[in-house]
C-alpha cells in the first residue's frame, strides 16, 4: 500500500499544540523529538542512544502522520495548513512525500550485512550471502524488533571475549538475551547448552524465532526474567555467563550472579561506557568475582569476571 507522510517540524516547545493539530486528522503520530537525549545518557538504557540522536537539534521537533492512498492525502495536508496558521504556527513548516509500505519493513536490511566477528564468527542476515569458510561459526541472525545484531560495539566485543573464554561442552547462562545472538554463537563455538533471558517478551519471541534459524533450538531455550530472577536455578550452577546490558543493570545483578556460577565459571559483561568501567569492577568485586580480561572499542568495554 502507498502512504503518504504528512510532517510538520516545529519548536520544542509547540510539540503538543502541534500534536493537536495533527491528531484531528490521524491518531498515529510520528514525533520524533531529541531534547532530552543528552539529559537521560546517565539513565539505565541512556548509554544505547546513538550518537547521531545527541547531536541532533534539540531545539526543535518533528510530528508526523501517515494518510493512505486510499484518502485524499491533498485535502488533509490544506486542512493541517490551515488549523496551523489558525492556532498561530505559521513559521511551522509542513511537508509530504510518497512512502510504501514495503520500505518500511525492508529499507533497513541493505545496511545490514554480513559481519565478521573474532576469529571464526560469521554473522549473515537471512537475506545475503556470502563465501563461508570450513571453520566459519555461521550465525544467521534476523534481529526483528530486539537488540542485537553484533554490529554495535557491546555485542561485538562480547563476542570476541566469549569466543576467548567459552570452553566446549560448557552450559551458557545469557541474562538480556535480546535477539538470542550470544546464545547462538556460543552453541556455534562448542557450548553444550544455552539458557536465554530477557524481560521483554519480544525479545524471548524473536530470540526463540532465531533459535529455530540456526538448528539449535534443541539445546537453546528462551523464557522471560528480570535479570536472574525467574532463572530456574534447577540448570545451576552455570560455567559461563553472559549479560550485555548496561552499566547500571550489571550493578544491580552484581550481588547475586557468583550463586549462579560454579566455581571457576567466568561472567563476560558488556554494555559499559568507559566512565563507568570502575563501577562495575567494584560492584563485582563486592559480589565475589574478579576482573581476569577486558576489551575496548570506542567508548565501550566489555569486561570478563572469574568466580574463584
Amino acid at each position: 500500500m502507498k502512504w503518504t507522510r504528512i510532517a510538520v517540524r516545529c519548536k520544542t516547545e509547540q510539540i503538543d499544540t502541534v500534536s493537536a493539530v495533527l491528531s484531528m486528522t490521524d491518531s498515529g503520530l510520528e514525533i520524533e523529538d531529541y531534547s532530552d537525549a543528552k539529559e537521560n545518557l546517565s539513565t539505565v538504557y541512556g548509554e544505547l542512544i546513538d550518537e547521531k540522536i545527541l547531536k541532533s537539534d534539540k531545539t526543535h521537533a518533528t510530528v508526523a502522520i501517515y494518510i493512505s492512498e486510499e484518502d485524499d492525502a491533498a485535502a488533509a495536508e490544506a486542512e493541517i495548513r490551515e488549523r496551523l496558521d489558525a492556532a498561530g504556527l505559521k513559521d511551522c513548516p509542513l511537508t509530504s512525500a510518497a512512502v510504501d509500505e514495503e520500505d518500511w519493513a525492508n529499507n533497513w536490511k541493505q545496511y545490514y550485512k554480513p559481519l565478521r566477528v573474532g576469529k571464526r564468527m560469521l554473522i549473515l542476515p537471512p537475506w545475503e550471502s556470502c563465501e563461508i569458510g570450513k571453520d566459519d561459526a555461521v550465525i544467521v541472525m534476523d534481529p526483528g524488533m530486539a537488540f542485537g545484531t553484533g554490529t554495535h560495539e557491546s555485542t561485538k566485543l562480547c563476542l570476541i571475549l566469549l569466543e576467548k573464554h567459552l570452553k566446549p561442552g560448557e552450559d551458557l547462562l545469557d541474562v538480556g538475551t535480546g535477539s538470542g545472538i550470544l546464545s547462538i554463537a556460543a552453541l556455534k563455538l562448542g557450548a553444550r547448552s544455552a539458557h536465554a533471558y530477557d524481560i521483554d517478551p519480544v525479545a524471548v519471541k524473536v530470540a526463540g524465532e532465531n533459535f529455530e534459524k540456526n538448528g539449535v533450538s534443541d539445546r537453546a531455550h528462551a523464557e522471560i526474567s528480570d535479570l536472574l530472577r525467574g532463572v530456574d536455578r534447577k540448570n545451576a550452577p552455570f560455567s559461563i555467563v553472559t549479560a550485555n546490558i548496561v552499566a547500571d543493570i550489571l550493578i544491580r545483578m552484581a550481588p547475586e550472579v557468583a550463586s549462579y556460577m560454579a566455581p571457576g565459571a567466568r561472567l563476560v559483561a558488556s554494555g559499559v561506557i568507559e566512565s563507568r568501567h570502575g563501577d562495575v569492577i567494584d560492584a563485582m568485586a563486592a559480589g565475589g568475582l574478579l576482573p581476569i580480561d577486558s576489551c575496548d572499542e570506542n567508548d565501550w568495554t566489555a569486561i570478563v569476571f572469574l568466580k574463584p
